[in-house]
């Protein structure tokens, strides 16, 4: 979801089931099209013996009323981070507003070199995560990217050994496959920054934001009932943020890059940071904007993953049917990214590295000659 202002607001009425049929064909034919360029890369993890193979689909949204409309979804996948073969990063970002994909271009491009230049980056990854959005978001406020109305959310996943760490700045999503018996379950990695939660809605009230939906701003419905259901009942129309007394700016998430009007009222750029641990229970994770879950759960993801050998398919469906759903309810589609991301053959049994084993054979040494000097020790007192 996006701000008032952007791509997630307009409620236009459900399409005719004509309309339906003729928009999915027309989708259909594009994504053959995208499908047959898509590769499937990978990267090795010499350090715990492991290797990701991972693919990426971004697709436009069907926007009937703004055709020139741009994707305003932008990845970066970037491998081998400070020359480290076990160190790679995978992030999405979805912009909004009239200059989000100016926006999450320049987040998409800054965040990841800013971790990268980042000395503490393996000795602390949440603290270089902290570090690099603050850091990126004064960047997007002094740069030529007027972002008073626009910016950009953010979900993305730093790998490091057999460590993952999955920072999330506003509504978009990453989620874990993890085996458990016959069965593979969905573990969010990430939970939705929005009003919808209790405790975001309750800090942006103390920073003076007015919590309402759009029925309640324009007096459709009472503003002083302060209970919106869940996201699944009542996204259609869901809580926003206003100042006091403006109508304006109307996000519908409560942490942002960029959107220096709404941070006057509590949108902040401080992500929140899930660690785990991977093991050989950790198949594969999904990485995606919010066009992929506003009406696909995450176990539904997972599922149609997990139904799939290649992850170009899987990405495929979950773009496809994402578009269908967004076509049964409403007359456009947000824009859709995902980016899929298989673990294979991790045993956590740890590879000594190169210096490691240098450093290994240094003591292994060290303690030889300390036993041939003892040895020679002894031989001398006993004579």
């Amino acid at each position: 979801m996006g701000c008032v202002h952007g791509k997630c607001c307009c409620r236009y009425p459900r399409s005719s089931d004509g309309d339906n049929r003729e928009d999915l064909g027309r989708y259909a034919q594009v994504q053959t099209h995208i499908l047959a360029g898509r590769s499937v890369e990978s990267a090795q993890v010499p350090s715990h013996n492991f290797r990701l193979e991972y693919s990426v689909l971004t697709q436009r949204g069907f926007y009937p009323e703004s055709p020139e409309k741009e994707n305003q979804d932008s990845y970066c996948i970037r491998t081998q981070l400070q020359g480290n073969p076990n160190v790679h990063f995978f992030g999405v970002f979805d912009g909004h507003g009239q200059f989000g994909t100016e926006c999450s271009v320049f987040v998409r491009d800054r965040l990841v070199e800013i971790l990268s230049n980042d000395s503490t980056l393996l000795d602390d990854p949440v603290k270089a995560y902290n570090s690099a959005f603050s850091i990126t978001n004064e960047e997007l406020h002094d740069s030529d990217i007027d972002d008073s109305m626009s910016g950009t959310t953010a979900i993305t996943a730093l790998l490091v050994g057999d460590m993952l760490y999955v920072a999330n700045v506003g509504d978009s999503r990453a989620v874990m496959a993890v085996k458990e018996g016959n069965r593979v379950v969905a573990k969010d990695l990430s939970s939705d920054q929005t009003p919808f939660r209790k405790d975001e809605c309750e800090r942006v009230k103390s920073c003076g934001a007015r919590v309402l939906s759009v029925d309640q701003v324009e007096g459709l419905k009472d503003p002083d009932i302060q209970s919106w259901g869940d996201e699944e009942t009542e996204g259609g129309d869901p809580p926003r943020l206003w100042v006091q007394n403006g109508m304006y700016p109307g996000t519908a998430f409560t942490r942002s890059v960029g959107d220096s009007t709404a941070e006057s009222i509590g949108v902040v750029a401080v992500p929140e940071v899930t660690t785990v641990h991977l093991t050989a229970h950790h198949p594969f994770f999904v990485v995606a904007s919010d066009g992929v879950f506003e009406f696909l759960s995450s176990q539904t993801v997972v599922d149609m993953v997990n139904r799939s050998a290649d992850p170009r398919d899987a990405s495929s469906a979950i773009a496809g049917e994402s578009y269908k759903l967004w076509l049964d309810h409403e007359n456009r589609t947000d824009d859709i990214t995902i980016i899929i991301v298989h673990i294979k053959a991790l045993s956590n049994v740890v590879v000594p590295q190169p210096k490691e084993m240098e450093e290994e054979q240094r003591t292994q040494r060290k303690k030889h000659r300390r036993y041939i000097s003892l040895h020679l020790l002894r031989k001398v007192i006993g004579q």
